[in-house]
């Protein structure tokens, strides 16, 4: 079963979370670069969670926002 990407912003600590699953002690982390954090799984090593950090003044620096990763998106099947 693929996991849907939920986003969740919070404002106090201005970091964006992009989560295909919920946070786990055993995850490891990873710095991606440019404030990004990347919470890999210790099994598959692949990424599960994304943490934005300075989310709000890095829209303000630019009119444009990139991630240091690769997506394959595809729609959600509901049933």
């Amino acid at each position: 079963m693929e996991d849907k990407l939920t986003f969740k912003y919070d404002r106090e600590a201005d970091i964006l979370y992009i989560s295909k699953r919920p946070p786990y002690a055993e995850q490891e982390s990873e710095e991606l670069g440019d404030e990004v954090v990347a919470r890999l799984s210790p099994v598959t090593g692949e990424i599960e969670n994304l943490e934005v950090l300075f989310f709000s003044t890095r829209l303000l620096r630019s009119d444009l926002f990139e991630l240091p990763v690769t997506a394959d998106l595809r729609l959600a099947v509901q049933g």
